[in-house]
């Protein structure tokens, strides 16, 4: 059988691909322990500075995969009680809330489906760019279910507002690569054929940056996101700009803008 989860590591970079290609790369158990044991990995990982999440073939992801589901649930001499439905429900919520802790910033490349927890994991990613087919859906109200789900009821009034948020998860229409582009949800729309290339510059403005100084970063988005005052965003980035200025990347830094030159940064 082949892998669920293909890590590809490349000086700082790793391209993360979700690989049921067949199944539009839907979320079955496999995935989702994958899934779990890559971000999980990454709190410590240094080595890795940005991590690109994409879908093998023509999808990124079509939610959970719900023949498997069913045919799981007909095997079972009784449907799952609360307990263990609770932590069916958890392992896959598990996936975004290791996402956003993870230190390195994730780009999202979003094609076709991203349905469902597809959205979900797009959604919980720092960056994203789509294809022109890019059609993405809180699926989750179509399917007998409330329409908040892994995340989506904290993540899409954040980007898009309330309103918009609001008419997505109440009503799971899709929402397509254009009017994505317009509300905020995508940073760019690119052609099928273009995905690969158009990251490219997201990941070396990405990869030249300090990396104690990206870590800290995406560090004070997340708590800047939910900060109770201006004062406590304004704490945290003192905070960080302390601790980056005291370090030799810093300098590094500095030397190599006045050089017009790259930084070398020695990693730790």
């Amino acid at each position: 059988m082949s892998q669920p989860l293909l890590i590809e590591h490349n000086d700082g970079v790793d391209r993360v691909t979700l690989n049921r290609p067949d199944s539009l790369n839907a979320l079955d158990p496999a995935l989702i322990d994958a899934l779990n044991a890559y971000f999980q990995g990454l709190q410590r990982n240094r080595d890795t500075r940005v991590v690109v999440l994409k879908g093998a073939g023509k999808n990124f992801c079509a939610g959970l995969d719900l023949k498997a589901a069913m045919a799981r649930r007909a095997g079972q001499q009784e449907p799952p009680g609360v307990t263990e439905s609770l932590d069916s429900q958890r392992r896959i919520a598990d996936i975004v809330m290791l996402m956003r802790r993870c230190p390195q910033p994730i780009l999202a490349l979003v094609q076709g489906a991203a349905a469902g927890g597809g959205f979900a994991l797009a959604l919980a990613s720092d960056i994203r760019i789509a294809t022109k087919s890019a059609r993405m859906n809180c699926a989750f109200i179509k399917l007998g279910l409330g329409g908040c789900d892994i995340g989506t009821s904290y993540f899409l009034p954040r980007l898009v507002g309330v309103s918009v948020a609001s008419e997505l998860i109440l009503t799971g229409r899709f929402i397509g690569a254009e009017r994505a582009l317009a509300v905020g949800l995508v940073s760019e729309v690119v052609d099928e054929d273009k995905l690969d290339d158009a990251a490219e510059p997201y990941i070396d403005a990405m990869i030249t940056a300090s990396p104690v100084g990206l870590r800290l970063s995406k560090e004070c988005l997340n708590m800047s996101v939910d900060a109770g005052s201006l004062e406590a965003a304004i704490a945290m980035e003192d905070r960080n700009q302390v601790l980056c200025s005291r370090s030799e990347e810093f300098s590094e830094g500095i030397r190599a803008f006045l050089e017009k030159r790259k930084p070398v940064y020695i990693r730790r």
